[in-house]
Protein backbone atom coordinates (compact mmCIF):
# COMPACT_ATOMS: atom_id res chain seq x y z
CA UNK A 1 0.00 0.00 0.00
CA UNK A 2 2.79 2.44 0.68
CA UNK A 3 4.45 1.66 -2.56
CA UNK A 4 0.86 2.63 -4.26
CA UNK A 5 1.08 5.70 -2.05
CA UNK A 6 4.66 6.71 -3.16
CA UNK A 7 3.43 6.55 -6.59
CA UNK A 8 0.52 8.23 -6.99
CA UNK A 9 2.11 11.19 -5.06
CA UNK A 10 5.67 10.96 -7.54
CA UNK A 11 3.10 10.49 -10.32
CA UNK A 12 -0.40 12.20 -9.92
CA UNK A 13 -1.49 10.84 -13.64
CA UNK A 14 -1.87 7.42 -11.63
CA UNK A 15 -4.72 9.05 -9.70
CA UNK A 16 -6.65 9.59 -12.83
CA UNK A 17 -5.64 6.16 -14.39
CA UNK A 18 -7.16 4.64 -11.74
CA UNK A 19 -10.11 6.62 -12.02
CA UNK A 20 -9.99 5.39 -15.76
CA UNK A 21 -9.88 8.99 -17.36
CA UNK A 22 -8.48 8.80 -20.95
CA UNK A 23 -4.81 10.80 -19.93
CA UNK A 24 -1.92 11.57 -22.21
CA UNK A 25 1.44 10.71 -21.26
CA UNK A 26 4.72 12.60 -22.73
CA UNK A 27 7.77 10.13 -22.50
CA UNK A 28 10.69 13.13 -20.88
CA UNK A 29 13.07 10.08 -21.72
CA UNK A 30 12.34 10.62 -25.36
CA UNK A 31 16.24 11.67 -27.25
CA UNK A 32 17.43 12.22 -30.54
CA UNK A 33 17.88 8.72 -33.13
CA UNK A 34 21.51 8.63 -33.11
CA UNK A 35 21.50 8.60 -29.01
CA UNK A 36 18.82 6.28 -29.23
CA UNK A 37 20.51 3.70 -31.10
CA UNK A 38 23.75 4.21 -29.26
CA UNK A 39 22.72 2.81 -26.50
CA UNK A 40 20.12 0.30 -28.54
CA UNK A 41 20.46 -3.62 -28.01
CA UNK A 42 18.99 -3.52 -31.24
CA UNK A 43 20.37 -2.14 -34.89
CA UNK A 44 19.22 -2.32 -38.67
CA UNK A 45 21.16 -4.93 -39.16
CA UNK A 46 18.68 -7.04 -37.04
CA UNK A 47 15.73 -5.82 -39.08
CA UNK A 48 17.39 -6.39 -41.87
CA UNK A 49 17.75 -9.60 -41.01
CA UNK A 50 14.07 -10.40 -40.74
CA UNK A 51 13.17 -8.41 -43.57
CA UNK A 52 15.81 -10.60 -45.89
CA UNK A 53 14.48 -13.39 -44.21
CA UNK A 54 10.50 -12.64 -45.17
CA UNK A 55 11.85 -12.36 -48.67
CA UNK A 56 13.19 -15.93 -48.64
CA UNK A 57 10.31 -17.27 -47.66
CA UNK A 58 7.59 -15.26 -49.90
CA UNK A 59 7.30 -17.73 -52.38
CA UNK A 60 6.62 -20.35 -50.15
CA UNK A 61 3.88 -17.85 -49.09
CA UNK A 62 3.01 -17.35 -52.50
CA UNK A 63 2.61 -20.83 -52.86
CA UNK A 64 0.42 -21.95 -50.05
CA UNK A 65 -1.57 -18.89 -49.36
CA UNK A 66 -3.42 -18.34 -52.52
CA UNK A 67 -4.29 -14.73 -50.87
CA UNK A 68 -0.74 -13.47 -51.07
CA UNK A 69 -0.26 -14.36 -54.66
CA UNK A 70 -1.05 -11.06 -56.00
CA UNK A 71 1.87 -9.56 -54.18
CA UNK A 72 4.17 -12.28 -54.75
CA UNK A 73 4.30 -13.61 -51.35
CA UNK A 74 4.91 -10.60 -49.50
CA UNK A 75 2.38 -10.18 -46.22
CA UNK A 76 1.65 -6.23 -46.53
CA UNK A 77 -1.62 -4.23 -46.07
CA UNK A 78 -2.96 -0.89 -47.55
CA UNK A 79 -1.82 2.27 -46.59
CA UNK A 80 -4.94 4.50 -47.26
CA UNK A 81 -5.62 8.39 -46.58
CA UNK A 82 -9.20 9.32 -44.99
CA UNK A 83 -10.23 12.45 -45.65
CA UNK A 84 -13.80 11.75 -44.75
CA UNK A 85 -12.98 10.55 -41.46
CA UNK A 86 -10.58 13.37 -40.79
CA UNK A 87 -13.66 16.17 -41.71
CA UNK A 88 -15.61 13.67 -39.16
CA UNK A 89 -13.39 13.94 -35.98
CA UNK A 90 -12.95 17.47 -36.30
CA UNK A 91 -16.88 18.38 -36.49
CA UNK A 92 -17.91 15.43 -33.68
CA UNK A 93 -14.62 16.81 -31.68
CA UNK A 94 -14.42 20.71 -32.26
CA UNK A 95 -10.56 19.86 -32.91
CA UNK A 96 -9.48 21.16 -35.62
CA UNK A 97 -6.13 19.82 -37.33
CA UNK A 98 -4.80 20.58 -40.98
CA UNK A 99 -2.60 17.79 -41.53
CA UNK A 100 -3.18 14.67 -43.85
CA UNK A 101 -5.21 11.63 -41.84
CA UNK A 102 -3.89 8.25 -43.18
CA UNK A 103 -4.51 4.67 -41.67
CA UNK A 104 -2.34 1.65 -42.09
CA UNK A 105 -4.69 -1.05 -42.58
CA UNK A 106 -3.40 -4.13 -41.12
CA UNK A 107 -6.98 -5.36 -40.42
CA UNK A 108 -6.59 -6.15 -44.00
CA UNK A 109 -3.01 -8.19 -44.01
CA UNK A 110 -3.63 -11.51 -45.78
CA UNK A 111 -3.22 -15.04 -43.94
CA UNK A 112 -4.38 -13.46 -40.46
CA UNK A 113 -5.43 -9.95 -40.56
CA UNK A 114 -3.81 -8.51 -38.00
CA UNK A 115 -0.47 -6.65 -37.02
CA UNK A 116 0.80 -9.56 -35.63
CA UNK A 117 0.81 -11.54 -38.96
CA UNK A 118 4.50 -9.77 -39.47
CA UNK A 119 6.48 -10.47 -36.10
CA UNK A 120 4.21 -13.67 -35.23
CA UNK A 121 5.46 -15.61 -38.72
CA UNK A 122 9.08 -14.06 -38.55
CA UNK A 123 9.55 -15.73 -35.25
CA UNK A 124 7.84 -19.00 -36.76
CA UNK A 125 9.88 -19.12 -40.10
CA UNK A 126 13.10 -17.98 -38.57
CA UNK A 127 12.30 -21.53 -35.79
CA UNK A 128 11.48 -23.46 -38.99
CA UNK A 129 14.48 -22.56 -41.23
CA UNK A 130 16.72 -23.72 -37.75
CA UNK A 131 15.35 -26.95 -37.77
CA UNK A 132 15.77 -27.25 -41.99
CA UNK A 133 19.79 -26.12 -41.46
CA UNK A 134 20.09 -28.39 -38.51
CA UNK A 135 18.54 -31.37 -40.16
CA UNK A 136 20.44 -30.58 -43.89
CA UNK A 137 17.00 -30.41 -45.31
CA UNK A 138 17.38 -26.99 -47.17
CA UNK A 139 18.37 -27.40 -50.88
CA UNK A 140 20.80 -24.38 -52.10
CA UNK A 141 19.35 -24.90 -55.30
CA UNK A 142 15.59 -24.60 -54.71
CA UNK A 143 13.86 -21.43 -53.46
CA UNK A 144 11.47 -21.50 -50.03
CA UNK A 145 8.38 -23.07 -51.78
CA UNK A 146 10.24 -26.61 -50.61
CA UNK A 147 9.02 -25.95 -47.08
CA UNK A 148 5.92 -27.07 -48.26
CA UNK A 149 7.48 -30.33 -49.05
CA UNK A 150 6.64 -33.75 -46.89
CA UNK A 151 9.76 -34.57 -45.46
CA UNK A 152 10.13 -30.87 -44.03
CA UNK A 153 6.37 -31.08 -42.45
CA UNK A 154 7.87 -34.84 -41.30
CA UNK A 155 10.39 -32.75 -39.57
CA UNK A 156 8.15 -30.20 -38.09
CA UNK A 157 4.88 -32.89 -37.29
CA UNK A 158 8.20 -34.33 -34.44
CA UNK A 159 8.43 -30.49 -33.62
CA UNK A 160 5.89 -28.28 -31.04
CA UNK A 161 5.27 -24.42 -30.49
CA UNK A 162 3.17 -22.94 -28.17
CA UNK A 163 2.23 -19.61 -27.36
CA UNK A 164 -0.03 -17.33 -25.10
CA UNK A 165 -2.12 -14.87 -26.22
CA UNK A 166 -5.23 -12.49 -26.31
CA UNK A 167 -6.36 -13.65 -29.96
CA UNK A 168 -4.36 -12.13 -32.28
CA UNK A 169 -1.35 -13.66 -31.82
CA UNK A 170 -2.44 -16.52 -31.58
CA UNK A 171 -4.11 -16.52 -35.00
CA UNK A 172 -0.75 -15.60 -36.25
CA UNK A 173 0.96 -18.00 -35.02
CA UNK A 174 -1.05 -21.40 -35.30
CA UNK A 175 -2.07 -20.32 -39.09
CA UNK A 176 1.47 -20.69 -39.89
CA UNK A 177 2.69 -23.28 -37.38
CA UNK A 178 -0.29 -25.49 -38.69
CA UNK A 179 0.46 -25.08 -42.36
CA UNK A 180 4.11 -26.14 -41.67
CA UNK A 181 3.22 -29.09 -39.88
CA UNK A 182 4.07 -28.01 -36.40
CA UNK A 183 1.83 -29.34 -33.68
CA UNK A 184 1.05 -25.54 -32.57
CA UNK A 185 -0.90 -25.43 -28.65
CA UNK A 186 -2.36 -21.99 -28.01
CA UNK A 187 -2.80 -20.80 -24.49
CA UNK A 188 -5.92 -17.99 -24.71
CA UNK A 189 -6.89 -15.80 -22.05
CA UNK A 190 -10.78 -15.23 -20.81
CA UNK A 191 -10.58 -12.27 -22.99
CA UNK A 192 -9.96 -13.90 -26.06
CA UNK A 193 -13.16 -13.96 -28.72
CA UNK A 194 -15.14 -17.63 -29.49
CA UNK A 195 -14.55 -16.91 -33.01
CA UNK A 196 -10.79 -17.15 -33.00
CA UNK A 197 -10.71 -20.04 -30.65
CA UNK A 198 -13.21 -21.66 -33.49
CA UNK A 199 -10.90 -20.77 -36.10
CA UNK A 200 -7.49 -22.03 -34.59
CA UNK A 201 -9.72 -25.25 -34.17
CA UNK A 202 -10.48 -25.70 -37.25
CA UNK A 203 -6.96 -25.60 -38.85
CA UNK A 204 -6.15 -28.40 -35.96
CA UNK A 205 -4.64 -26.16 -33.35
CA UNK A 206 -4.79 -27.45 -29.74
CA UNK A 207 -6.66 -24.15 -28.04
CA UNK A 208 -6.30 -24.38 -24.13
CA UNK A 209 -8.80 -21.45 -22.44
CA UNK A 210 -7.83 -19.71 -19.16
CA UNK A 211 -10.56 -17.92 -16.92
CA UNK A 212 -7.52 -15.71 -15.96
CA UNK A 213 -6.39 -12.73 -18.18
CA UNK A 214 -3.41 -12.66 -20.42
CA UNK A 215 -0.49 -13.48 -18.03
CA UNK A 216 -1.60 -16.73 -16.66
CA UNK A 217 -1.85 -17.56 -20.62
CA UNK A 218 1.77 -16.52 -21.19
CA UNK A 219 2.96 -18.30 -18.33
CA UNK A 220 1.18 -21.39 -18.85
CA UNK A 221 2.37 -21.41 -22.29
CA UNK A 222 5.88 -20.85 -20.93
CA UNK A 223 5.46 -23.82 -18.64
CA UNK A 224 4.39 -26.26 -21.27
CA UNK A 225 7.44 -25.60 -23.04
CA UNK A 226 10.62 -25.62 -20.55
CA UNK A 227 9.11 -28.90 -20.01
CA UNK A 228 9.31 -30.41 -23.61
CA UNK A 229 12.99 -29.96 -25.07
CA UNK A 230 10.77 -30.23 -28.71
CA UNK A 231 8.76 -27.52 -27.72
CA UNK A 232 9.49 -23.92 -28.81
CA UNK A 233 7.69 -21.26 -27.00
CA UNK A 234 6.98 -17.95 -28.82
CA UNK A 235 7.26 -15.63 -26.01
CA UNK A 236 5.16 -12.59 -26.38
CA UNK A 237 6.79 -10.47 -23.74
CA UNK A 238 10.14 -10.97 -24.10
CA UNK A 239 11.17 -12.10 -28.06
CA UNK A 240 13.38 -10.12 -30.01
CA UNK A 241 12.28 -12.43 -33.59
CA UNK A 242 8.52 -11.16 -32.67
CA UNK A 243 10.15 -7.54 -32.05
CA UNK A 244 12.33 -7.58 -35.14
CA UNK A 245 9.41 -8.86 -37.39
CA UNK A 246 7.09 -6.10 -36.91
CA UNK A 247 9.90 -3.58 -37.07
CA UNK A 248 9.95 -4.79 -40.83
CA UNK A 249 7.11 -2.68 -40.83
CA UNK A 250 8.90 0.88 -41.08
CA UNK A 251 10.75 -0.28 -44.37
CA UNK A 252 7.71 -1.09 -46.04
CA UNK A 253 5.63 1.90 -44.99
CA UNK A 254 8.62 4.35 -45.89
CA UNK A 255 8.01 2.86 -49.82
CA UNK A 256 4.27 3.05 -49.58
CA UNK A 257 4.60 6.53 -48.50
CA UNK A 258 7.37 7.14 -51.76
CA UNK A 259 5.33 5.22 -53.95
CA UNK A 260 1.98 8.08 -53.09
CA UNK A 261 4.86 10.82 -53.28
CA UNK A 262 3.84 11.63 -49.33
CA UNK A 263 6.88 13.49 -48.05
CA UNK A 264 8.19 13.09 -44.51
CA UNK A 265 11.13 15.02 -42.99
CA UNK A 266 11.67 17.52 -40.76
CA UNK A 267 8.82 19.77 -42.08
CA UNK A 268 6.68 17.27 -43.11
CA UNK A 269 6.48 15.36 -39.88
CA UNK A 270 5.08 11.75 -39.10
CA UNK A 271 2.47 10.82 -36.22
CA UNK A 272 2.03 7.72 -35.78
CA UNK A 273 -0.15 6.12 -33.37
CA UNK A 274 -0.28 2.60 -32.22
CA UNK A 275 -2.56 0.56 -30.08
CA UNK A 276 -0.60 -1.46 -27.47
CA UNK A 277 -1.31 -4.88 -25.45
CA UNK A 278 2.08 -5.99 -24.23
CA UNK A 279 4.07 -3.33 -26.31
CA UNK A 280 6.02 -5.72 -28.51
CA UNK A 281 4.00 -5.47 -31.99
CA UNK A 282 4.08 -1.25 -31.51
CA UNK A 283 7.28 -1.47 -30.34
CA UNK A 284 8.52 -2.81 -33.13
CA UNK A 285 6.71 -1.11 -35.82
CA UNK A 286 8.14 2.29 -34.08
CA UNK A 287 11.67 0.73 -33.97
CA UNK A 288 11.38 0.60 -37.24
CA UNK A 289 9.66 3.34 -38.39
CA UNK A 290 12.69 5.44 -36.27
CA UNK A 291 14.88 3.64 -38.34
CA UNK A 292 13.27 4.59 -41.47
CA UNK A 293 12.57 8.09 -40.85
CA UNK A 294 14.30 9.14 -37.73
CA UNK A 295 13.23 12.56 -35.52
CA UNK A 296 11.13 13.19 -38.40
CA UNK A 297 8.94 10.17 -37.06
CA UNK A 298 6.83 10.47 -33.44
CA UNK A 299 5.51 7.56 -32.32
CA UNK A 300 2.48 6.98 -29.91
CA UNK A 301 0.91 3.99 -27.90
CA UNK A 302 -3.04 3.86 -27.32
CA UNK A 303 -3.93 1.61 -25.24
CA UNK A 304 -7.47 0.99 -23.07
CA UNK A 305 -8.38 2.66 -19.70
CA UNK A 306 -8.60 -0.25 -18.17
CA UNK A 307 -5.32 -1.76 -19.14
CA UNK A 308 -2.76 1.42 -19.53
CA UNK A 309 -0.16 -1.29 -18.74
CA UNK A 310 2.81 0.22 -20.78
CA UNK A 311 2.20 3.55 -19.58
CA UNK A 312 1.97 2.62 -15.99
CA UNK A 313 5.38 0.61 -16.66
CA UNK A 314 7.08 3.30 -18.55
CA UNK A 315 6.16 6.01 -16.72
CA UNK A 316 7.16 4.44 -13.07
CA UNK A 317 10.26 2.83 -15.14
CA UNK A 318 9.34 -0.69 -13.06
CA UNK A 319 7.96 -1.68 -16.49
CA UNK A 320 7.28 -5.26 -15.95
CA UNK A 321 7.43 -5.39 -12.17
CA UNK A 322 3.86 -3.28 -11.82
CA UNK A 323 0.48 -4.01 -13.23
CA UNK A 324 -2.61 -2.58 -13.63
CA UNK A 325 -4.80 -4.59 -11.00
CA UNK A 326 -2.07 -2.69 -8.55
CA UNK A 327 -3.85 1.06 -9.29
CA UNK A 328 -7.55 -0.69 -8.71
CA UNK A 329 -7.85 -1.54 -12.06
CA UNK A 330 -9.54 -4.83 -13.54
CA UNK A 331 -7.79 -5.46 -16.90
CA UNK A 332 -10.92 -6.00 -19.01
CA UNK A 333 -11.90 -4.08 -22.05
CA UNK A 334 -13.65 -5.20 -25.39
CA UNK A 335 -10.07 -4.26 -26.91
CA UNK A 336 -9.39 -8.01 -26.83
CA UNK A 337 -5.92 -8.01 -28.36
CA UNK A 338 -5.08 -5.07 -25.59
CA UNK A 339 -6.24 -7.10 -22.81
CA UNK A 340 -2.85 -7.07 -21.29
CA UNK A 341 -2.28 -5.68 -17.00
CA UNK A 342 1.45 -5.98 -17.48
CA UNK A 343 3.59 -4.72 -19.60
CA UNK A 344 6.83 -6.13 -21.63
CA UNK A 345 9.75 -5.48 -19.66
CA UNK A 346 12.23 -5.79 -22.64
CA UNK A 347 9.83 -3.13 -24.94
CA UNK A 348 9.47 -0.96 -22.31
CA UNK A 349 13.41 -0.40 -21.78
CA UNK A 350 13.57 -0.59 -25.73
CA UNK A 351 11.10 2.12 -26.45
CA UNK A 352 12.13 4.14 -23.75
CA UNK A 353 14.34 6.83 -25.47
CA UNK A 354 12.15 6.23 -29.02
CA UNK A 355 9.00 6.65 -27.80
CA UNK A 356 7.14 9.91 -27.96
CA UNK A 357 4.17 9.13 -25.20
CA UNK A 358 1.49 6.83 -24.40
CA UNK A 359 -2.81 7.59 -24.31
CA UNK A 360 -5.77 5.80 -23.03
CA UNK A 361 -8.89 5.57 -24.59
CA UNK A 362 -12.64 4.63 -23.45
CA UNK A 363 -14.48 1.67 -24.70
CA UNK A 364 -17.45 3.16 -25.66
CA UNK A 365 -15.09 5.40 -27.84
CA UNK A 366 -13.95 2.51 -29.80
CA UNK A 367 -17.36 1.40 -31.00
CA UNK A 368 -18.04 4.78 -31.86
CA UNK A 369 -14.96 5.34 -33.94
CA UNK A 370 -15.67 1.76 -35.53
CA UNK A 371 -18.88 2.68 -36.45
CA UNK A 372 -17.60 6.35 -37.81
CA UNK A 373 -14.88 4.85 -39.67
CA UNK A 374 -17.19 1.96 -41.47
CA UNK A 375 -19.40 5.01 -42.42
CA UNK A 376 -16.92 7.40 -43.63
CA UNK A 377 -14.66 5.51 -45.29
CA UNK A 378 -16.39 1.35 -45.40
CA UNK A 379 -13.50 -0.22 -43.60
CA UNK A 380 -14.13 -2.36 -40.34
CA UNK A 381 -11.73 -2.67 -37.84
CA UNK A 382 -12.12 -4.82 -34.86
CA UNK A 383 -12.79 -2.22 -31.88
CA UNK A 384 -8.79 -2.45 -30.46
CA UNK A 385 -7.78 -0.91 -34.16
CA UNK A 386 -9.15 2.03 -33.32
CA UNK A 387 -7.55 2.96 -30.34
CA UNK A 388 -5.14 4.77 -32.91
CA UNK A 389 -7.49 7.15 -34.49
CA UNK A 390 -7.95 8.92 -30.69
CA UNK A 391 -4.11 10.12 -31.83
CA UNK A 392 -4.42 13.53 -33.69
CA UNK A 393 -7.21 14.94 -31.24
CA UNK A 394 -4.70 13.95 -28.11
CA UNK A 395 -1.61 15.82 -30.01
CA UNK A 396 -3.50 18.46 -31.34
CA UNK A 397 -5.54 19.24 -28.44
CA UNK A 398 -2.56 18.85 -26.13
CA UNK A 399 -0.08 21.65 -28.00
CA UNK A 400 1.99 18.83 -29.16
CA UNK A 401 4.75 20.91 -31.54
CA UNK A 402 3.98 20.35 -35.16
CA UNK A 403 1.01 18.00 -34.92
CA UNK A 404 -1.34 21.33 -35.82
CA UNK A 405 1.06 22.07 -38.68
CA UNK A 406 -0.61 21.64 -42.50
CA UNK A 407 2.05 19.68 -43.50
CA UNK A 408 1.94 16.73 -40.83
CA UNK A 409 1.01 13.38 -41.45
CA UNK A 410 -1.36 11.50 -39.13
CA UNK A 411 -1.25 7.88 -39.13
CA UNK A 412 -3.32 5.68 -37.77
CA UNK A 413 -2.07 1.89 -37.30
CA UNK A 414 -5.45 -0.36 -37.63
CA UNK A 415 -3.99 -3.54 -35.65
CA UNK A 416 -6.95 -5.84 -36.88
CA UNK A 417 -10.14 -6.66 -38.18
CA UNK A 418 -9.84 -8.58 -41.36
CA UNK A 419 -10.81 -11.90 -40.04
CA UNK A 420 -13.86 -11.14 -37.71
CA UNK A 421 -17.26 -12.63 -38.79
CA UNK A 422 -19.66 -11.01 -40.41
CA UNK A 423 -22.05 -11.22 -37.40
CA UNK A 424 -19.64 -10.34 -34.72
CA UNK A 425 -18.89 -7.30 -36.90
CA UNK A 426 -22.47 -6.02 -37.02
CA UNK A 427 -22.85 -6.51 -33.48
CA UNK A 428 -19.42 -4.68 -33.46
CA UNK A 429 -21.39 -1.66 -35.86
CA UNK A 430 -24.63 -1.73 -33.39
CA UNK A 431 -23.18 -0.95 -30.13
CA UNK A 432 -21.13 2.00 -32.13
CA UNK A 433 -24.84 3.08 -33.21
CA UNK A 434 -25.46 3.07 -29.06
CA UNK A 435 -22.54 5.53 -27.93
CA UNK A 436 -22.34 9.26 -27.66
CA UNK A 437 -18.96 9.17 -28.67
CA UNK A 438 -17.66 12.85 -27.42
CA UNK A 439 -19.66 14.12 -24.35
CA UNK A 440 -17.72 16.85 -23.01
CA UNK A 441 -14.36 15.17 -23.99
CA UNK A 442 -11.12 16.15 -22.03
CA UNK A 443 -7.82 14.23 -21.50
CA UNK A 444 -5.45 14.85 -18.44
CA UNK A 445 -1.67 15.08 -19.52
CA UNK A 446 1.73 15.18 -18.25
CA UNK A 447 4.85 15.40 -19.47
Amino acid sequence: MQKMERLATDFPLISHMANKEEVLWKNPHLTSIASALKTSVLTSADVKDASDRLKRFAPFFADVFPETKATEGLIESPLTEIPVMKERLIEETGVHFEGTLLIKQDNALPVSGSIKARGGFHEVLKHAEMLAVEHRLLKKDQDYRQFSEQHFKDLFASHKIAVGSTGNLGLSIGILSAALGFKVTVHMSADAKLWKKELLRSKGVTVIEYEDDYSKAVEEGRREAEQDPMCHFVDDENSRALFLGYAVAGERIAAQLAEQEIVVDEAHPLFVYLPCGVGGGPGGVAFGLKLAFGDAVHCYFAEPVSSPCMLLGMMTELHDKISVQEIGLDNKTVADGLAVGRPSGFVGNVMKPFLEGIYTVKDNTLFGLLRMLADAESIYAEPSALAGMMGALHTVSSGVADAKSSEARHLVWSTGGGMVPEDVMEDYYKEGGNVELFPGKSTKSAE
